[in-house]
């Protein structure tokens, strides 16, 4: 944390010792002391003396000499040199995974949707007397004509609903060719 009166009445423009302080500067001198007592550079009797005279300051003068022996800012610590790494034997290192590509995965492929139409005709065959074994056969080789070119599922609904169209309109039709001999 930079005070802008660190030093004020050295020569530096604008920076008058008898200037007014405000409250942001007395905040900031009582956050350099607030810094000082958490890290033990103050005990508590001097940290509460000195927190009392800068509320209490009325000039940059006031302020100065309760924080001109603290770090008012990041101190770098001198004298710090790393330790050296201990050597890790290569059994206990870790292996490293190999890189995947997600890019090459491919998107899920869907359910055709005409086969799914295909099997839902075949199905309600019986329940609609016949009238959708026509567009089940319809829709289950046109879902297979899609499929070939495609990497969609659904080539085991299509063939379902081709199926029990088949057998709708087989059915139907030799319910009819019987019912006009017996007339």
């Amino acid at each position: 944390m930079s005070l802008h009166w660190h030093g004020a009445g050295q020569g530096q423009p604008g920076h008058n010792p008898m200037m007014r302080a405000s409250d942001s500067d007395r905040e900031r001198a009582a956050d350099v002391l607030k810094a000082g007592y958490s890290e033990g550079r103050l005990s508590k009797e001097e940290y509460d003396h000195r927190l009392d005279r800068v509320h209490r300051a009325a000039t940059y003068a006031d302020i100065q000499p309760m924080i001109v022996d603290l770090p008012q800012g990041p101190v770098p610590m001198t004298g710090y040199q790393q330790q050296p790494m201990a050597v890790v034997p290569q059994a206990f290192r870790p292996v490293p995974m190999p890189q995947r590509n997600w890019a090459a995965v491919p998107p899920p492929s869907s359910t055709n949707s005409t086969a799914i139409g295909a099997l839902v005709c075949g199905v309600l065959t019986p329940m609609t007397w016949g009238l959708t074994s026509l567009p089940a056969v319809i829709l289950g080789h046109k879902a297979r004509a899609e499929m070939q070119g495609r990497t969609e599922k659904g080539d085991g609904m299509a063939t379902a609903g081709l199926v029990l169209g088949y057998l709708g309109m087989a059915f139907w039709s030799l319910f009819i060719l019987i019912a006009v001999l017996a007339a």
